[in-house]
């Protein structure tokens, strides 16, 4: 009798550290795929919120050289591309003719690319 009951008990205690094993085995997997999941989901964001560098060595607006007579380039960011003037005071002829100034962005990039 007192062996049916240690071995019953030895049964139940494997049964147990088993089930033991099984939730944590599926809760490791779990979190593995969430953080599979999550980085990849990371990677793709970052990838669409890059912003494209500026290509010209010159102003958008006024075609002058950036940095020439001493001035520090106006920089900011327009709809993932950056923008760089030779001064602030382009920014008012730009946002006024945004279309136009990105289009010529545009044509310029791919003359310099090639």
């Amino acid at each position: 009798m007192e062996f049916e009951a240690l071995a019953l008990l030895s049964h139940i205690s494997k049964c147990s550290n088993l089930n033991y094993l099984m939730r944590m085995k599926k809760l490791i997997t779990v979190m593995t795929l969430a953080a599979v999941i999550t980085g990849a989901t990371l990677a793709l964001a970052d990838e669409a919120t890059k912003v494209k560098p500026y290509p010209l060595k010159t102003c958008l607006v006024s075609g002058e050289k950036l940095g020439e007579g001493g001035m520090t380039p106006y920089v900011f960011t327009n709809d993932l591309q950056e923008i760089k003037l030779c001064c602030k005071g382009c920014l008012k002829d730009f946002k006024k003719e945004q279309a136009k100034h990105l289009k010529k962005l545009d044509e310029q990039a791919r003359k310099e690319a090639k």
